[in-house]
């Protein structure tokens, strides 16, 4: 099963393409091979970088990028976490609140209070 691939044209340096493709002809794989496998480590790596996932993190926190941008780059499991925490942190209210006064003793314990002194102790 093969991947839809996206053609892609930009210009760079004729020196850095000359070493490539010497690179290419040493490996015995295209340029276009090249560049795919270069293109990925370098993914690898900026996704393993503290400071990359944390820009990335403030970036999903900001609506700067959406959900399938941090799944493809970080994958799912941490996709999901950060889903979680930011539902949790747009969460409102953040914490319950009560719409009435809180109900006195006598109506939360319907009279009957319990109460507790040091003769209450088993003997030991």
């Amino acid at each position: 099963m093969s991947e839809e691939k996206t053609r892609v044209d930009f210009n760079a340096p004729r020196a850095l393409v000359e070493r490539a493709d010497r690179a290419a002809d040493l490996l015995d794989i295209s340029r276009t091979q090249l560049l795919i496998d270069a293109l990925q480590d370098e993914l690898a790596e900026l996704t393993d970088d503290d400071e990359f996932r944390a820009r990335l993190k403030q970036a999903y926190y900001d609506g700067r990028a959406d959900y399938q941008t941090i799944e493809d780059l970080l994958g799912t499991e941490a996709a999901m976490r950060l889903k979680l925490l930011r539902d949790s942190i747009d969460r409102a209210p953040p914490e319950p609140v009560l719409d009435d006064e809180l109900p006195s003793d006598d109506e939360f314990y319907e009279g009957n209070v319990e109460t507790w002194s040091d003769s209450d102790e088993p003997n030991a």
